[in-house]
């Protein structure tokens, strides 16, 4: 089933380890990659419009240990192949798209310290773009005979008719100052003013003269500007991955949600008005996130409208050209081919290394549908650490037979754990509501 390729031990353990513990692994996605071809389809084909002066935006929405997470990581790691600039972060309480006390600022800190391209996918790449920006900006000074000071000043004017732009190229030129006098300290002020980590413009001025920083107010305006600026850097365009959008869901108040959502919304229009280029948006939710009227997306009327899902696409037909993007369950012959591919990687590629026959793999997937049913290769994160649990144990126990300990093997079907107490909340007692609506009133 399986080529005998050889596995690289760091990759090896990586994946191991990653898997083990739950969580999306950062390296060698490609080795354990199955199923969803129509869907990876579909986001080549955003990422590749993308560099032709496009934009995109998609909902990729799958139930919790889905895969959604893996997804993303997938789609980031297929355009950093096509010589995108990618940035990514998880939302939280503390990182969120709109609000008054920092939180949308701490969210795009965040992203910009995951910025990865091709040469640097692990993150750390905005010092490395505004690099490649300065050194082809002195190429072309030096094939023209100009002064590299106008070069970079000439590349940067027309960002001036875009909000905040001003500004942005001063920094930029700041940077360019400080490479040419050797002032270390004034491009590390640049890089972090780009960062967003500057918290009061008194600094900012201090530290570069310029009046503004990015703040929540700025924060979409800040992305299409960074958009603009890899393009000048010799890349093909800015993709922005936000997972966990489910903690928008999980806001207390319908004010802050509903002001998240507008925010949404407002990146929605951009994208696909073609007020944004080369700008791409990929978010990550559950369904819960999407479709609920009460506190999801649905609840707010406009992205209602626009994110509905084809009517036409059902029965058997499907339609994955519209923003919203479900993820499909993988089947029992996906899962089968994920096992062998694990089975191939715990054994280092090699064949004759297997801890675990083929009989034993139809073995290990009939014991988790009798323990959890269908659940197990429609959400199969549990599924996946219980193997990787059971061949850990084969492999430090030379000679036990796979069959005397895989009764033993707990799988449990998981839950969403980001909602529970929603469901009882939604509920309410006697039919109630929840926080936005009155339950009930009595004189």
């Amino acid at each position: 089933m399986t080529t005998a390729i050889p596995i690289r031990p760091r990759e090896r353990d990586a994946l191991i380890q990653s898997l083990r513990a739950g969580v999306v692994p950062r390296l060698g996605q490609w080795h354990v990659q199955v199923g969803r071809s129509a869907e990876v389809q579909a986001l080549v084909t955003d990422i590749d419009r993308l560099g032709h002066g496009g934009s995109a935006v998609r909902f990729v929405i799958g139930d919790f240990g889905a895969g959604k997470t893996f997804f993303l990581h997938l789609v980031r790691s297929i355009a950093l192949e096509r010589r995108l600039v990618t940035v990514h972060a998880d939302l939280t309480p503390d990182r969120r798209l709109h609000s008054t006390k920092g939180q949308a600022r701490s969210l795009y800190a965040e992203m910009m310290r995951n910025m990865a391209t091709r040469a640097k996918p692990d993150g750390g790449a905005l010092s490395a773009v505004v690099e490649r920006f300065v050194s082809t900006a002195l190429e072309e000074a030096q094939r023209t005979g100009t002064n590299p000071g106008q070069v970079i000043r000439a590349r940067l004017a027309h960002l001036a008719e875009m909000t905040g732009g001003y500004d942005f190229a001063e920094v930029v030129a700041a940077y360019w100052r400080g490479h040419d006098n050797g002032d270390e300290q004034l491009k590390s002020a640049a890089v972090r003013w780009l960062r967003g980590e500057f918290s009061t413009k008194t600094d900012a001025r201090a530290a570069l003269g310029v009046r503004t920083i990015v703040d929540d107010a700025t924060f979409h305006d800040h992305l299409k500007l960074m958009s603009v600026f890899v393009r000048l850097a010799g890349y093909e365009g800015l993709l922005v991955c936000l997972d966990e959008m489910v903690n928008l869901y999980k806001l207390a108040t319908i004010q802050a949600r509903n002001s998240n959502y507008e925010q949404i919304l407002r990146i929605f229009n951009d994208t696909l008005q073609g007020s944004a280029r080369h700008l791409g948006f990929v978010f990550g939710g559950t369904p819960e996130f999407l479709t609920d009227t009460r506190r999801g997306l649905y609840s707010y009327a406009a992205l209602q409208s626009r994110l509905a899902e084809n009517t036409f696409a059902g029965g058997g037909l499907v339609d994955y050209s519209g923003p919203v993007l479900r993820l499909s369950s993988l089947t029992q012959e996906d899962l089968y081919v994920l096992l062998t591919k694990i089975r191939h990687v715990y054994a280092l590629g090699n064949p004759q290394a297997y801890l675990v026959p083929d009989d034993g793999l139809y073995a290990f997937m009939q014991h988790c549908a009798s323990r959890i049913g269908e659940a197990y290769f429609r959400t199969p994160r549990m599924t996946i650490k219980a193997f990787c649990d059971l061949l850990a144990v084969i492999e430090q126990n030379p000679g036990v037979d796979w069959r005397r300990i895989l009764s033993t093997v707990d799988v449990a079907q998981e839950g969403n754990p980001d909602l529970v107490g929603f469901e009882e909340e939604a509920a309410g007692p006697a039919g109630a509501r929840g926080d936005d609506d009155f339950a009930t009133f009595r004189l």
